[in-house]
């Protein structure tokens, strides 16, 4: 039987016109062999025909081979020369007889043949399609003219392959590169190498996009490349949150310039070992930046502050809690100076600290300024008891006694006559003695020395709300006497505040309300009248009075106040 009769057709063994191509039946024999085989095993048209297969492929044995693998062996040339070759064999059954086609995939670039490894047909195609669904895949010429696009290329330009093959890829350029950058990418896979970057892209519609590019020249027997293959995978979103990233460190690094510019900076770990100072807190405290990291803040305890200060310092930023609040230090050199101070807790996932960050501002001018207003409130206080205690008896027994001379002589003179002048004089005399009255009464402090601060201020407030229409509430618990500056400081505090809520409050009710607790006393003020917004309204007289006695006495007074609902404020003085 003629075997050349019973050949299938040559466009049925020859699906791929671009790889080398050779039918051989079950013995071996070289049936067919299309022209890319011819050339490359060095023969002319129709000489293989007949030839035994092991003449090109001396390793191959026909019935072993898996098929659909592709296999790498060696073939040799017609003049001898041995070359690297891979090929994969599917057999067939035509009639009773079975033949073997296998197709050739030649290596040009020899230098990457160590790196080969043999897959299977259907590895192939699993991995064309994993890389088709991740990747933008394209293939160009030497030249740089679009041979092939994947449909991710397609997807991410918004161009179809039909508007990209043939072009080149200056048709996706955003002109966000230099041309040396594209200089230098034509010069290193023109010389064989491979190139790898990011690059920034337009597509169609306009809007842009990043890749992260290798691309890979293939190479010839020449070593001059033939082609290229490129794969991207957009880093769009990428680039846009490292473009954020550093735009949030610049800022950052001119948010920490401003703050080492304008602050003291110090951070130190969850158990408060000093891991960071700035320049500005060397410069205040005299100590350089190796004296201060791996130790405490104890270096600058200046010993002012109690440990319940510290401890309550401790137990705010052990929980999560920013504190607040103005410390006294000890510099290296033994000055003093003050600093305002707010504490930053660092939370890990847990919620628990891991770091503090303190920012300091120095405040020693200030405070020092303050505690000379207060040495100076408190001298003007005693002046002003002093002066008070003086008119109190001069009132008292000067003009309060001749008044009542006055008064009992018009008392005399209405025994004897009735004249509508004489009880005009009567009625206003007795006014004028009640106001002076009043007025001594305030003015008086010693009425705390005869009866104590709680009767004293009884009897001031029953005074009160006969005269002004305002009923106080009084609700006292008070064990203990306290000494005498803190309870004319009390007493004062307390007219001082009942006298602004006749002037500004508009209410009727009041209330007083005292309680010594384990080591402070606490006195609260209050009404329900039309109140304030306390950071629109400044301070008065009134309230800076208040706040300085308050000082002057060791303690601290606060205002609470909203408008339609009233004002409190809150005097606590230490026992």
């Amino acid at each position: 039987m003629d075997r050349n009769n019973q050949l299938p057709k040559k466009r049925e063994i020859a699906p791929d016109s671009s790889d080398a191509t050779i039918l051989v039946d079950r013995f071996g024999v070289i049936s067919y062999a299309n022209e890319q085989a011819q050339e490359q095993f060095g023969y002319r048209v129709n000489e293989l025909q007949g030839k035994s297969l092991k003449e090109l492929l001396p390793e191959i044995t026909l019935h072993e081979t898996e098929e659909g693998k592709v296999v790498h062996q060696y073939g040799r040339h017609r003049n001898g020369q041995v070359f690297s070759i891979f090929y994969r064999i599917n057999s067939f059954m035509q009639g009773e007889e079975t033949y073997y086609l296998i197709v050739f995939h030649s290596v040009k670039d020899r230098s990457r043949l160590k790196k080969q490894q043999s897959y299977s047909l259907k590895e192939l195609v699993d991995l064309q399609f994993a890389l088709d669904e991740s990747t933008i895949v394209a293939f160009t010429d030497k030249k740089g003219k679009i041979t092939y696009v994947n449909e991710k290329f397609c997807e991410v330009s918004k161009y179809s392959a039909y508007e990209l093959v043939g072009k080149d890829h200056r048709i996706i350029n955003s002109s966000y590169h230099s041309k040396d950058f594209m200089q230098n990418l034509w010069e290193t896979i023109s010389s064989g190498e491979v190139w790898r970057g990011e690059i920034k892209n337009k597509a169609k519609d306009g809007t842009y996009y990043w890749v992260d590019t290798t691309i890979v020249p293939f190479i010839d027997d020449k070593g001059k490349p033939y082609k290229y293959l490129a794969i991207r995978n957009e880093i769009t979103e990428y680039k846009r949150v490292v473009e954020e990233l550093k735009n949030s460190v610049n800022e950052l690094i001119d948010l920490k310039f401003a703050l080492d510019a304008s602050s003291i900076v110090a951070i130190t770990d969850q158990k408060g070992t000093i891991t960071y100072v700035n320049d500005q807190f060397c410069s205040i405290s005299k100590y350089s930046r190796e004296e201060l990291l791996g130790q405490d803040h104890k270096i600058i305890n200046s010993g002012y502050h109690s440990k319940e200060y510290f401890r309550d310092l401790w137990k705010t930023i052990s929980s999560g809690q920013v504190w607040k609040g103005e410390i006294k230090n000890r510099a290296k050199d033994g000055t003093h100076y003050w600093v305002d101070t707010t504490i930053v807790p660092f939370l890990n996932e847990k919620g628990k600290p891991y770091q503090h960050l303190a920012i300091r501002h120095e405040v020693t001018q200030r405070k020092n300024a303050e505690e000379e207003l207060q040495k100076m409130m408190t001298r003007i206080i005693e002046v002003q008891e002093d002066e008070r205690k003086r008119l109190s008896r001069e009132l008292h027994d000067g003009i309060g006694q001749n008044l009542y001379s006055h008064l009992i002589t018009i008392n005399r003179l209405q025994a004897e006559i009735s004249h509508p002048l004489l009880d005009q004089m009567q009625d206003e005399a007795a006014e004028v003695i009640e106001e002076l009255r009043d007025l001594s009464w305030e003015l008086r402090p010693s009425v705390l020395d005869d009866l104590g601060l709680i009767p004293a201020i009884r009897s001031y407030l029953v005074r009160f709300s006969e005269h002004h229409n305002i009923n106080v509430h009084f609700d006292c618990y008070l064990a203990t006497r306290l000494s005498s500056n803190k309870e004319i400081t009390i007493y004062r505090i307390i007219q001082e505040a009942l006298t602004n809520i006749r002037k500004y409050a508009e209410t009727d009710e009041a209330a007083v309300t005292i309680r010594q607790m384990e080591e402070e006393i606490r006195i609260v003020i209050e009404d329900k009248g039309i109140g304030f917004n306390v950071n629109e309204v400044s301070r008065g007289v009134g309230l800076f009075s208040m706040e300085e006695r308050a000082k002057a006495a060791g303690g601290s007074i606060n205002v609470y106040s909203a408008e339609a609902k009233g004002t409190r404020i809150v005097l606590e003085i230490p026992l």
